[in-house]
This record gives structure tokens, sequence and C-alpha cells, in this order.
């Protein structure tokens, strides 16, 4: 007899196969975890439209989740009927859905971001936030970047594989490029070591490297901002020198926040904010600043017009007409 690979296994390999990212890989096999615990270990099997309800609206009332965080409960059920037990979930309409609050985003002055950058000690880590401020990524898709996605010449980024495994290109700001050069020397003299030691190797997505099966030992495949050290592959197993970590970055980013005194709730993607809301102000047109964020619809750059137009910034109180 063979023995059968255990529910959320077959999920992991399912996923694998999809090429979903390992967070989101992650992300949907602790959904289904916590769905089958929900309901006392119950296969899903044996549940269906009532039980996915239920679990929804737990999780808005008891657990009071934002909605974005629902909505992954539910993309991971839905994923695990569909394609792991080929059934369909059933109907799940009348669960309580968490309320999607409008918040603004939290943009830094000019001169919140100057502090910042002086806050900043560690080399590598003030290039990367000056990136994100410089261009507009997302702080994955800057630390994804690799060799051949930066041009030089024309000024200008690739970025690969973006939200919605989308590609785009993004200005290279010329304020940055003496630095960036500097900073890939030093990689390179890392890379070279590397491969005096009979130790290079880069993760690439599984379609190139089937097609390229030595392009993982190429320079212009390696990562603009390498891990310090070497770490094991969590799907392959196999000891590879990744990219910077990302909760290091936000964690570097907090600790220049508090030195400069920004009373702000500073993350990577503040910097993001940032970029289109100046793009803005200094007359950039906003079908452009979509373009170079990545928006599929416009709708979503336009909430940075209401970071321009904010009533409190142009509103005289009365207490100071006293």
């Amino acid at each position: 007899m063979t023995n059968k690979p255990r529910l959320l296994d077959q999920m992991k390999e399912v996923l694998r196969l999809k090429h979903y990212s390992i967070h989101t890989e992650h992300a949907y096999i602790q959904w289904a975890k916590q769905f089958i615990l929900f309901h006392n270990k119950r296969h899903p099997n044996t549940m269906g439209g009532p039980e996915i309800k239920q679990f929804l609206t737990h999780l808005a009332v008891q657990r009071q989740v934002a909605s974005s965080t629902q909505n992954q409960a539910l993309n991971a059920i839905v994923f695990l009927y569909k394609h792991v037990l080929h059934q369909d979930p059933g109907d799940f309409t009348g669960a309580l859905r968490a309320k999607r609050p409008e918040r603004m985003p939290v943009v830094l002055t000019k001169g919140e971001i100057h502090l910042l950058l002086q806050c900043l000690e560690k080399t590598q880590y003030r290039l990367i936030i000056k990136m994100l401020y410089g261009t507009g990524m997302r702080l994955i898709e800057c630390l994804r970047l690799r060799i051949q996605d930066v041009d030089f010449i024309q000024s200008i980024l690739t970025i690969r594989a973006g939200k919605g495994d989308k590609d785009r290109v993004t200005v290279l700001p010329e304020n940055i490029q003496r630095e960036l050069k500097e900073h890939l020397q030093r990689v390179r003299r890392q890379f070279d070591q590397d491969v005096q030691d009979g130790f290079v190797d880069v993760y690439l997505p599984n379609a190139i490297s089937r097609k390229y099966p030595q392009a993982g030992k190429q320079w212009i495949w390696q990562y603009v901002f390498p891990a310090a050290h070497p770490s094991k592959d969590p799907r392959s197993g196999i000891v590879r020198r990744h990219h910077v970590y990302a909760k290091t970055v936000n964690r570097e980013l907090k600790k220049a926040a508090q030195l400069a005194g920004i009373q702000k709730r500073i993350s990577a993607h503040c910097l993001r904010h940032s970029f289109a809301t100046h793009l803005l102000e200094s007359g950039t047109t906003i079908n452009v600043v979509q373009e170079l964020l990545g928006h599929k619809s416009i709708e979503t750059t336009q909430i940075y017009l209401h970071c321009l137009n904010s009533p409190g910034q142009s509103v005289i109180s009365p207490l100071d007409r006293l």
C-alpha cells in the first residue's frame, strides 16, 4: 500500500506546482490549518459552505480581523477545495464580512525623509531606503532585483514579476547611481569569492532554472542586495545566498525613525506612498505615477490626490484667529 500524503502536504505540493510565492504558501497552509482546527479537526471533505460561512463570520466578529486578512483566509479555503480536493466549496455568501476601513496612507515630508536617511547607519540599508523612496518600488520588489534589472545607461529599473505577476519599468534616480555602483562592486567581490570557494548559486523561478540550468551561477542573475550569509532554501533544501530579509529592513527603518524623532507609523511602504505624493506635488501626471507604481486601476493611484488636498492643511483654525 502507498501512503497518501497528508492533506496540508498535498496543498503545499499544489501551491508549488502552480508557482505561488513562498509567503503565499505559508499563509494559505496556516489558514487551511486554522479552518480545520476551528471545526474540531473535521476533514474538509465532510464540510462545505455552511462551515466556511461560520469560520469567516468568526474571523469578522470574534477575532475582528481586517478585511484583507479575512479575504486571504477565504482565498486559501477556496484554493483548498477547488485545487486540492477538487470540490465545489458551496455557498457561503451569508457570512459576515469584515469592513474595509478607509484610511489615508502615511506620507513622510521631504524633511522627514532627509532626517531618516541621516539616521541610517548601515550603508546597505540606507541605499535600500533611498531606492524605495526614489523609485516607488515595494520592499519585496526591491530586494528581488537582479543585476540585469539595473540599467545605468537609460537610468531605469526593470521590476520583474511584481504584484499580479506583472513586469514594469521605473526610474533609477541619478542621485544614487554612484552609490549603487560602489555597492555592486562590493557585491561582485563577494560573488567572485563565492565562485573561488565553489559555493555560488541563487534562487531562480522554476521555468528559468529548467531552461537555463547554469543561470543561477551567472553574475547577471545575482541579487542586487544579497544576504550577508548563505541560508537553506525552505523548499529545495539547497544552501544558497538569498536576498536581504525584508523584516531586517523594516527593523532598521523603525530604528532610524526613532532616532530621527519621527512620530508616525513608519514602514517601508510609507516610502512608496511618499514617492507617489511628492511626484504629484511636483506636477507629474497621475497616469505616469500609475505606470511607475504598477497600479492596475487609476482609482488606486487617486488616493494620493487626497494627500495633496487634505482640508486640514489649508484651513485656518478659528482658534488661530483669536
